[in-house]
């Protein structure tokens, strides 16, 4: 078994970066074989739905998502929905979803936009048939300190995630 975690912010001082790093330090604790992809650190082009797939690094990206046997993507939500980064990864690695299990870590200013996830979890359901675990992790401003770190709360949340999503995907095997 192995997990990818995507960090799908370009912000350097990310909170939802910091929400897939306690996803990450989970599975370790947990002695789970993961994948940490930041995708701030690569330079992805956007999806023009042709030229693209040819690209090299648009290969390896599909690669690391069609190994996983689970994936969590963390993303900032801007304008009610998961920002266009991670759109456009999934844009970019489409049929590699096939079949994943999937959990979601969303970072907000405020707490409207709760279900945010939900357009790209019916996206993935449908198109890929993806079983998107449920408990999701919303965290809006006032759950991270001035540091960045999470509350207790969040953190108990972000462990419960992460140990669904490798029990499904164990049971799914």
């Amino acid at each position: 078994m192995a997990y990818l975690v995507i960090s799908c912010s370009l912000n350097p001082e990310s909170r939802s970066r910091n929400l897939a790093k306690d996803a990450q330090n989970r599975l370790e604790t947990l002695n789970e074989k993961m994948v940490w992809l930041d995708l701030a650190e690569r330079d992805l082009p956007m999806c023009d739905g042709d030229a693209v797939y040819k690209l090299p690094l648009v290969g390896e990206m599909g690669k690391l998502v069609k190994e996983a046997d689970g994936i969590l993507m963390a993303a900032p939500i801007y304008n009610y929905d998961l920002n266009a980064v991670a759109k456009n990864f999934i844009e970019l690695t489409g049929r590699a979803w096939q079949d994943k299990v999937v959990g979601f870590l969303c970072a907000a200013g405020g707490e409207g936009s709760f279900m945010s996830p939900m357009g790209m979890a019916n996206s993935l359901m449908l198109d890929f048939r993806c079983i998107v675990i449920p408990r999701f992790v919303y965290a809006s401003s006032k759950d991270f300190s001035d540091n960045g770190d999470v509350t207790p709360e969040i953190k108990e949340r972000i462990d419960g995630l992460v140990d669904v999503l490798v029990k499904v995907s164990k049971a799914l095997s």
